[in-house]
């Protein structure tokens, strides 16, 4: 049975749908081959840009959105938090906590965050044993 994970994304202004599913393949690819995305996660703000969009079709799955105090509340379960993010947007992460917001209490990063370009990605085990 396939694992159910959500897909964290965080994308610049001029990240591309391209460039976005690229670096979800990977984050999928190989290591998570039992994978089974059910959502993709952002931020408030980013959930209309057409790399999340993109990603989302790709994917045929919804986009959740959550606003930067509600990630920022996930930042003891990030393998990366950003100091700098954070004195920018005002939370610590994007990809890992939206992710993690996303899959509730009990989902862990399987994928820390991986970022290419404009584009940063992390992956979210569901459940009581991702």
């Amino acid at each position: 049975m396939a694992r159910t994970v959500i897909v964290g994304i965080g994308v610049t202004e001029t990240a591309t749908a391209r460039e976005a599913v690229d670096v979800v393949e990977s984050a999928l690819g190989g290591v998570l081959d039992d994978a089974r995305p059910v959502a993709i996660a952002t931020i408030f703000g980013r959930a209309e840009h057409p790399a999340v969009q993109g990603v989302a079709g790709y994917l045929g799955v919804p986009v959740l959105v959550f606003d930067a105090a509600r990630l920022e509340r996930e930042t003891p379960r990030l393998l990366n938090p950003s100091e700098s993010l954070f004195e920018r947007i005002g939370c610590h992460g994007v990809a890992e906590a939206a992710a993690l917001a996303a899959g509730g209490p009990e989902a862990r990063l399987l994928v820390g965050k991986i970022k290419d370009g404009g584009v940063t990605v992390a992956v979210a085990a569901t459940g009581p044993n991702p």
